[in-house]
């Protein structure tokens, strides 16, 4: 799930990506990125990709971070397996809601020991215009014990990768689980991890 205030360069994460894959469906390589993109409510699209060698299947909602949009966002928490609490690092706002974001996931989730999250720091190709501080973002992802990650949409720098980071902090945890009911590890873990993926 990728959580935050609306605008932060999220949804042009998510928007970028869809480009890329209309383009690749064209035959095109060009990849055009959207300035003025206005986000939805929310938007959700699923994704076969490949992790470590294994096709795995992934849904991600994009939130846009719109508040008409909490009533129903708890019910979205709890099915999602994995976060991304992404803001503008050239919005010092939209990091401070980041901290909203976290606690609105870990009361729904609570009766869950490790939720796979990561701090994501978007619009790095902005640094003349950085309002919060990589050191802030840093302390902040340390205390809560979760990876910080700058990207930028616009450059595609480490979007791939925060998406790839997290799916393997799902696995490890879907893998922990299992090994603690079997006791053992279990190659049916590996299955249903491919089968129910799911980013919110």
């Amino acid at each position: 799930e990728e959580v935050g205030r609306a605008g932060p360069g999220r949804t042009e994460e998510v928007e970028e990506e869809r480009e890329v894959r209309k383009e690749e469906r064209a035959g095109r390589s060009q990849v055009q990125f959207v300035e003025d993109y206005e986000p939805t409510k929310a938007d959700s699209y699923r994704k076969k990709v490949v992790l470590d060698g294994e096709e795995v299947q992934i849904d991600i909602l994009d939130t846009a971070g719109q508040e008409d949009y909490a009533a129903i966002r708890d019910n979205y928490f709890r099915s999602g397996e994995g976060f991304l609490l992404v803001f503008s690092i050239t919005e010092h706002e939209s990091f401070t809601a980041t901290a909203e974001f976290r606690e609105q996931i870990l009361r729904v989730k609570a009766e869950e020991d490790k939720i796979p999250l990561l701090v994501v720091g978007n619009k790095s190709d902005l640094e003349e215009r950085r309002q919060v501080p990589i050191e802030e973002a840093r302390s902040k992802a340390e205390e809560w014990g979760v990876q910080y990650v700058e990207t930028s949409a616009k450059t595609r720098a480490n979007v791939d990768k925060v998406f790839f980071d997290l799916m393997r902090e799902i696995r490890a945890k879907k893998m922990s689980e299992n090994k603690d009911k079997n006791g053992k590890k279990s190659s049916k873990n590996k299955k249903s991890f491919k089968e129910r993926c799911c980013l919110l």
